[in-house]
């Protein structure tokens, strides 16, 4: 079974832009996964990429996706304490 990459709320599109570069420490959201990919010593570039193994597309997008889950738990835990 194939990943769903479709928002299920369309609304929420702007906060986890706004989210993930929050999360990558940028200011552009498309910039994050260069900055995460960057960090992690990946030759990711605009444009065409077809010379990075899976190996290293997985390091730049599980570590972004990662640290998202990781601040959207961090702030529901917040908001139940808040309760």
């Amino acid at each position: 079974m194939g990943k769903r990459r479709k928002i299920l709320v369309p609304e929420a599109r702007k906060a986890l832009d706004e989210l993930k570069a929050k999360v990558a420490g940028t200011e552009k959201p498309e910039d994050a996964k260069f900055e995460i990919a960057k960090e992690n010593g990946v030759p990711l570039s605009r444009g065409y990429n077809g010379q990075l193994t899976a190996y290293e597309a997985g390091k730049t997008g599980g570590k972004l996706g990662g640290r998202m889950v990781q601040e959207l738990i961090k702030m529901a835990k917040g908001n139940l304490e808040n309760k």
